[in-house]
């Protein structure tokens, strides 16, 4: 942490007193800078584990912000770490707001808030990708099922090679399962792919504390082009998060099919997860298996 607050004042030109880890993500931590005098400054620094993550999402914020009306953090610059575990710095607006996931104060509010995330999600949804799929440092013309059948062969050849200790034998077999029937899950799937954000969740969103307004969204994925429902599989949790999918839902449906794919795409992404930072996000990837069973019947 020294070593970081030192890298961070010498490309700052500025002392820095202190950091204070905001959040942890899989891949990227989250630091608040504070002066010398110790007052928080405008920006905040995300510190990469991985090579490569931190210019893709500084392309992303700027390609949402550009195409979008919803705030997202403005990017100051990409710095190279020689603090580990640490590659990269990517160093971001401070921005004010509290999470989605806060209760609104009326029920009348929270309505209205799901109405102003859906019409900014659907600002980037109504952009075609005009047959292009992908992240945004491997973007290929291809349609989406042979793209995210392509995906799930490589997380799968490298959880095997792995071995991982946290799969049981049963985790293994819905995961085979689950390529088997990929044919079958994606039968007259026709949806064009879109400019998405990659990373839905109600942590992503920030709101006024007071009002309860949107005020904008952070922390997008690495998915650049891909169907509306790739976005809207991550709102898998009852509650806030479950109520947010039907307010877009009805306003924006997708194929009846989805209901499936949806916990296809949450387990696989459990997998990836794991791979990446060899940790498993247990109660997603047995609620997503649980999920998807019966449609493997």
């Amino acid at each position: 942490m020294e070593q970081l607050k030192t890298e961070l004042s010498i490309v700052l030109g500025e002392r820095l007193s202190r950091l204070e880890r905001v959040s942890e993500q899989p891949y990227a931590h989250l630091f608040a800078l504070y002066d010398e005098q110790g007052y928080a400054m405008p920006l905040l620094a995300k510190s990469f584990t991985c090579t490569g993550i931190a210019a893709q999402e500084a392309y992303k914020l700027s390609m949402l912000a550009r195409d979008g009306y919803v705030r997202l953090p403005t990017v100051y610059g990409v710095v190279t770490s020689h603090q580990a575990p640490y590659k990269e710095i990517l160093l971001i607006e401070r921005m004010r707001g509290v999470s989605a996931e806060a209760p609104a104060r009326t029920p009348e509010r929270w309505a209205l808030l799901m109405d102003q995330i859906v019409e900014s999600l659907l600002a980037w949804h109504r952009i075609d990708s005009h047959g292009v799929v992908g992240t945004v440092d491997s973007m290929q013309e291809n349609g989406w099922a042979n793209w995210y059948s392509q995906r799930i062969e490589v997380l799968w050849s490298t959880v095997i090679n792995l071995n991982h200790h946290l799969l049981s034998s049963e985790d293994k077999t819905v995961l085979y399962r689950s390529r088997a029937a990929l044919g079958a899950l994606f039968t007259d799937f026709n949806d064009s792919a879109v400019l998405v954000h990659g990373n839905l969740s109600l942590r992503c969103l920030l709101k006024d504390s007071r009002s309860d307004q949107l005020l904008a969204m952070i922390n997008p994925g690495t998915v650049l082009w891909a169907p509306r429902e790739f976005e809207l599989f991550r709102l898998w949790e009852s509650g806030m998060s479950e109520q947010l999918l039907f307010s877009y839902l009805q306003k924006a449906p997708v194929s009846e099919s989805f209901m499936a794919r949806r916990w296809l795409y949450l387990m696989w992404e459990a997998i990836s997860h794991l791979i990446h930072t060899g940790k498993l996000e247990r109660e997603q990837f047995d609620h997503a298996r649980h999920q998807l069973l019966p449609w493997l019947e």
